[in-house]
């Protein structure tokens, strides 16, 4: 039975990495302005003038927030939108710029262990015949995609590298600006995105130091609305990052993503990008305590048991991606007997067949320690004794 406790009557929620709740001050800024800045902002009467300065007070917290300028800011419905404009954009790029010079096609380098709004779209190019595509592998003895992997790639027909910044499985943190750095000195033409959708609000972000040319924001995992961002270095500037449209209309979004502007949604995104940057160290301290505390305790309580994946690698301050060592202790299956907390597993069962993420495995896990997996990740508001009575339920399920 499940245990008895606080934990049973009020859920303790651990799974950030997939999902966060709207922080109060960005909830009041949208509620404002569905009521205040409802005017077109395309309109040159007050009520539209109101809802387009809102958006420009967006577009520069947003902007402010990763280092960049507001002009190089595009909002997106998310972050599945961003990555295939990009994706598609640095397709058509190739092709336009190579016309009648090469029959070779646009090739693109990612890692194995990209979300799926990179990974599927790559693949949907490559089955189509559009692209040629490598995915890098993780470096068994490093844990991360190493910079001279995807140097190594690199090809005369190579137009974009991207990698993802902080993988939301794992936590790992990839070396963004050295791949950068190494791309550009290889071929100065090679376009580079990174979806940094895991990263703000837990690690600084700045697009200068990292020297990308295109970075994807998202709101709903910085305590945001369910809308996201795009930066493009140098937009529509000569020598800028190119982008093109993705579907036509009318002129919004520097007449590359036509719509009228979702304004209230648009301000609260701003908001939380401003609070996820202005107090990112404190916001990391915080959840670091609370996951280096939930490690310790399952460390102590259940020793030889519990497997810590990629612990040794740079990542996240708030992921804590574990394994409980032994029969029926599938990710899967001890989910669905948790009553007290919420979070995310390393596998799915079906017929009595179970399947590791194919991230995890990617990562060199061995498939019965990936099996057994559940990614904790905490927030900026999980405390001390959050964290003891997840462990408490985890030792009641689990312990004899």
């Amino acid at each position: 039975m499940p245990i008895k406790s606080e934990a049973a009557t009020k859920r303790i929620y651990l799974d950030y990495n997939a999902t966060t709740p709207l922080d109060p001050t960005v909830a009041e800024i949208i509620v404002t302005n569905l009521t205040e800045a409802w005017g077109n902002p395309s309109s040159l009467y007050p009520e539209g003038v109101k809802a387009k300065n809102v958006i420009a007070t967006a577009r520069e917290q947003t902007a402010k927030g990763i280092g960049a300028v507001a002009s190089d800011i595009l909002f997106t419905s998310g972050g599945t939108e961003a990555n295939n404009w990009v994706i598609s954009s640095t397709i058509e790029h190739f092709k336009q710029r190579s016309q009648a010079e090469s029959k070779l096609k646009p090739h693109i380098i990612s890692t194995t262990i990209e979300h799926d709004a990179i990974s599927l779209p790559l693949s949907h190019f490559r089955e189509k015949g559009e692209i040629d595509v490598t995915f890098v592998p993780v470096n068994k003895e490093r844990g991360f995609v190493t910079p001279e992997d995807v140097v190594n790639a690199i090809r005369p027909n190579t137009c974009l590298v991207t990698v993802i910044m902080a993988n939301n499985e794992t936590g790992a943190i990839m070396p963004i600006a050295e791949i950068s750095k190494l791309v550009k000195e290889r071929n100065s033409s090679v376009l580079i995105h990174t979806d940094a959708a895991q990263a703000i609000g837990k690690i600084p972000v700045d697009v200068g130091l990292l020297g990308v040319d295109y970075l994807t924001i998202v709101g709903h995992k910085i305590y945001g609305p369910r809308i996201g961002a795009l930066y493009i270095k140098g937009l529509l500037q000569n020598g800028g990052a190119p982008l093109y449209k993705i579907f036509h209309g009318g002129g919004q979004e520097r007449n590359l993503r036509p719509g009228t502007e979702n304004t209230a949604p648009i301000a609260g995104l701003g908001k939380a990008v401003e609070i996820a940057s202005d107090s990112v160290k404190e916001f990391a301290a915080a959840m670091k305590m609370t996951r280096d505390h939930l490690e310790k305790r399952l460390k102590d309580d259940f020793q030889d048991a519990v497997v810590f994946n990629c612990a040794s690698s740079c990542r996240l301050p708030n992921t804590c991606s574990v394994a409980f060592i032994g029969k029926n202790r599938e990710g899967y299956n001890l989910v669905k007997k948790i009553c007290g907390f919420s979070c995310s597993t390393g596998s799915a069962c079906h017929a009595n067949e179970c399947k590791p993420s194919q991230i995890l495995l990617e990562f060199n896990i061995p498939f019965e320690i990936a099996a057994n997996t559940l990614r904790l990740s905490t927030g900026r508001e999980t405390t001390v004794a959050d964290i003891d009575k997840v462990v408490d339920e985890l030792k009641h399920l689990l312990l004899p």
